[in-house]
């Protein structure tokens, strides 16, 4: 197996997963990494295992570095099974390794899906392991994004191992941000903040003001790449998502039976063109809900469009508003529209959705009864403009 080094003495030893699509529902285009860190000193530290499937080739990596036997540490920096999947068989062939987790969730989670028997040490915030030339201090990030979570400081080598955050679903045979496509990275970036951690805004930037107080040369998540010359500007997007700043973007996003409500929909995003508003227009039948949700991080406006079926919304509408009520997107402003064919239910329901979710409503309700005609198409383009 080839060596990949993040510092002298320090390996990554993850994995890849290039086929993997569906992350617990979360669609991801280009597959996964699951990362993991060997720190090669007087003690030998073994930061996060990967995913259980990935076990053998994870150490096999380890072996290709040291006899997986002479490991002192393991890390258990969070619970999750795609990262804490190969304890077990790390701790079969590590037998003499303390598993060092987080107090008082990790030991909690870690006995839960593994047992009790392992050789546990608890830490919490500040603690500390020396390592002989290193030392490894604990930082306490809880709902970032479980109970449990925390990310590990080495300060003589100024890495921070950070964990899911500042993560990205991004594969490569390279490591590093300076040798990929560092748009592409920071832009799956914000789909992996967007898809997971939104709804943990507040504890996002509790973890920004830690990572402030250290010295930092290399950000080592446990997916996707690792920051190593542009780690402020991963910071930098973290606020910028953390803090709901939004531009001027507007995603119009509707479900059609006979096409009305989609006439509806280009002209609403005609009204934002008119007003110098960059639009992103989505029909659910055949866009991502995961893609989405991406661009719904800095977006400022968000119209949703659905037709009534069965005095309801259809099925995908119901589907997107329930996945952006559940990662509770902030600041955004927005409105309801669609055609019907008697009842029209369906717009004030989306309206009512909207205004639960937290968005604030910029425009009432908008249906027209069957075809919309060329007059109320282009009130419809007036209104939006004029927001």
């Amino acid at each position: 197996m080839n060596k990949k080094v993040v510092k002298p003495g320090i390996y990554s030893v993850g994995v890849v997963d290039w086929n993997l699509r569906s992350f617990h529902g979360y669609s991801i285009h280009k597959g996964t990494t699951y990362n993991a860190y060997l720190i090669m000193d007087e003690k030998i530290a073994l930061i996060d295992t990967v995913k259980a499937p990935f076990a053998e080739e994870l150490l096999d990596r380890i072996s290709a570095i040291v006899d997986p036997a002479k490991i002192d540490y393991v890390i258990s920096n969070h619970v999750e099974m795609d990262h804490s999947g190969s304890i077990p068989a790390v701790m079969n062939a590590a037998k003499n390794a303390e598993l060092i987790t987080s107090a008082p969730n990790g030991i909690k989670g870690l006995t839960a899906h593994y047992g009790a028997d392992y050789p546990y040490r608890e830490v919490k915030a500040g603690d500390t392991i020396s390592l002989g030339k290193r030392t490894l201090t604990f930082i306490g990030t809880p709902m970032l994004h479980w109970p449990d979570n925390m990310i590990t400081y080495c300060p003589e080598e100024k890495i921070l191992f950070s964990n899911d955050a500042f993560g990205q679903h991004y594969t490569s045979n390279y490591i590093f941000d300076d040798e990929i496509d560092l748009p592409t990275a920071l832009y799956d970036a914000q789909g992996y903040y967007a898809n997971i951690l939104m709804p943990f805004g507040s504890q996002v930037k509790k973890a920004i003001s830690a990572v402030e107080g250290l010295d930092i040369e290399i950000i080592a998540p446990s997916h996707g790449i690792l920051w190593r010359s542009h780690w402020k500007d991963i910071v930098e997007k973290y606020r910028q998502f953390s803090g709901e700043e939004t531009e001027d973007t507007a995603l119009v996003i509707y479900d059609t039976m006979w096409h009305s409500t989609e006439k509806m929909a280009r002209r609403v995003a005609e009204g934002f063109d008119k007003r110098g508003t960059k639009v992103l227009l989505y029909d659910l039948s055949v866009c991502d809900l995961s893609d989405i949700m991406t661009e719904m991080v800095t977006a400022r406006y968000v119209a949703v469009g659905c037709p009534t079926l069965d005095n309801q919304i259809t099925p995908r509408t119901g589907a997107l508003l329930t996945y952006m009520k559940g990662l509770g997107p902030k600041g955004k402003k927005g409105f309801a529209f669609g055609s019907y064919g008697w009842g029209g239910q369906s717009i004030d329901i989306v309206n009512k959705e909207l205004l639960a979710i937290g968005v604030e409503i910029v425009l009432d309700p908008m249906k027209i009864k069957y075809i919309p005609s060329k007059e109320q198409l282009e009130e419809i383009e007036n209104k939006v403009a004029s927001i």
